[in-house]
């Protein structure tokens, strides 16, 4: 077993370098998609994507900057910032996704961006803010075993079980009660010149010297900028009757049992002068955003109601007789092959989470709105069953007189003559609907504070379903037709850019 040179969260606790971190409170999407390293296609594994709205199989900067959401705090930050799902390999040998720390439904919680002010030898060196339509890769999902450089080191596990437990470099074969965190950190040195290139690496490297998170760039990649580190906090402990004595139960989307393989992508969608203006200025070594006076936030319900369709048609969830993909499951020292996967699995919206009752019942699917346990939304009758679907919510407040059905939490049914602006559906955002209907696992009923709301269709009237399912589409693939593929050269203006930070 291999342990990183450096306990990275120690550092920052005991480090009087500045520091912000963004959480992540929602989840944009869990879905087989990764434009950086195959943009337009069906991805080799499953990843879970955090931060804005306009991710999408292919994807630009312009495009990700008119997205009206993220499922990570910072409004002026719409990056997307993504890690190979981990699945539980159940004993009857199906597979499972992993939950999140807090995260009751898998929808929200565990994922955290740190933005961190790692200066090298000169203690004023200027960091840099990433260009527009930057992009990086850190980590190798190849990889059965560890490679003792500093990517290799970049890669950690913390087991959140209590004090002197090192970090490895590799997943730990002991339960983690408290959980267990999943940690890669990027290299922070560019070349000035690439805004990506064919392995989205070598425009990039980590810092000359001891440890991969800290130090002097080398020579070839002068301009030193922001360093950024992801964690992600899985909820493993809820599987520790799946443990094969020593052997644990958990493996990466892609195949990967023994964690070497771990890697995050990321996609550059800040406002790159407010995010300038963020590592000059935040000098709090807190980390806390709350004092970077630059930045402003979206609340946790707003990040947590930040989601898109997923847009592979492939089920990726509940209990799975193989990992999506062409992904068997691999172990130490294992050569992985990179293969062709020819599986028929294709771009296209998966399910969404309304059913069409227009031609059935006259109801028409208005949105996923919210509502509050003190001062409720839908104030006529109401139920709670362990049978509920969304046909029965609709009879049952159309039998009562009522043109509004709302359904919560799985099971729980409300009916309402008004909609109430406070609660109603925002344009353009999906919400936070996730929860299967108690009834029927086919269909959705709510979330947590969130209401899957019908609505009697008016006589002599348009009876149609909320598009904004199409309006999410449409962002995410219309708004970005140019690719930026690998590698793309920088553009006249970021060339000037980089000229002016090496004569600086």
């Amino acid at each position: 077993m291999h342990f990183t040179t450096l306990s990275v969260l120690a550092t920052l606790a005991g480090s009087s370098e500045a520091f912000f971190r963004i959480s992540c409170p929602g989840r944009v999407v869990r879905t087989r998609l990764d434009p950086v390293v195959t943009p337009g296609s069906v991805a080799g594994h499953v990843h879970t994507i955090s931060g804005g709205a306009g991710f999408a199989p292919t994807m630009t900067y312009e495009g990700m900057r008119v997205s009206n959401c993220s499922t990570c705090t910072v409004k002026q930050d719409m990056s997307n910032y993504w890690t190979p799902q981990l699945y539980v390999k159940f004993k009857n040998g199906t597979f499972m996704p992993v939950p999140e720390v807090g995260d009751p439904e898998d929808v929200t919680g565990g994922m955290t961006a740190y933005y961190l002010q790692r200066r090298g030898n000169e203690l004023n060196e200027k960091l840099h803010a990433f260009p527009e339509g930057f992009r990086m890769v850190a980590g190798d999902p190849s990889i059965r075993s560890f490679g003792n450089d500093s990517a290799a080191k970049a890669i950690s596990y913390s087991c959140l079980s209590g004090p002197n437990i090192p970090e490895t470099n590799k997943m730990p074969n002991y339960n983690c009660p408290g959980g267990l965190r999943a940690q890669v950190f990027f290299p922070s040195c560019w070349n000035g010149k690439d805004l990506d290139t064919p392995d989205h690496k070598s425009h990039m490297s980590y810092p000359v010297g001891q440890e991969y998170n800290n130090g002097a760039c080398p020579p070839d990649f002068p301009i030193h900028m922001v360093s950024i580190f992801y964690e992600v906090l899985y909820d493993t402990a809820k599987f520790s009757d799946q443990w094969e004595g020593n052997q644990h139960p958990f493996v990466f989307s892609n195949g990967d049992a023994t964690g070497y393989s771990f890697h995050g992508d990321f996609i550059n969608g800040w406002d790159v002068d407010v995010l300038q203006r963020a590592i000059d200025e935040c000098t709090d070594d807190s980390g806390q955003v709350e004092k970077c006076p630059v930045l402003t936030q979206f609340t946790a319900q707003e990040c947590q109601e930040c989601r898109l369709p997923e847009q592979v048609d492939e089920v990726n969830d509940g209990h799975l007789d193989k990992l999506p993909g062409c992904n068997p499951v691999t172990y130490e020292g294992n050569q992985v092959v990179p293969q062709q996967c020819n599986d028929g699995i294709e771009l296209g919206i998966r399910q969404t989470n309304y059913i069409d009752l227009t031609s059935t019942k006259e109801w028409e699917y208005i949105g996923c709105g919210r509502d509050n346990i003190g001062d409720r939304a839908f104030t006529g009758p109401s139920w709670s069953r362990d049978n509920t679907t969304i046909e029965s919510c609709v009879d049952f407040c159309s039998a009562e007189g009522h043109t509004y059905a709302g359904l919560e939490y799985k099971g729980e049914c409300f009916c309402a003559d008004k909609l109430d602006f406070r609660y109603a559906p925002r344009d353009g955002i999906m919400g936070a609907c996730s929860m299967r209907c108690t009834g029927n696992s086919d269909q959705t009923c709510g979330g947590w504070a969130a209401m899957s709301i019908y609505h009697a269709c008016p006589e002599n009237g348009p009876c149609a379903n909320n598009e904004q399912f199409g309006k999410a589409k449409a962002q995410s693939t219309e708004v970005k037709r140019a690719t930026i593929g690998a590698p793309r050269a920088l553009s006249r203006k970021i060339r000037t850019h980089a000229r002016e930070i090496l004569a600086a």
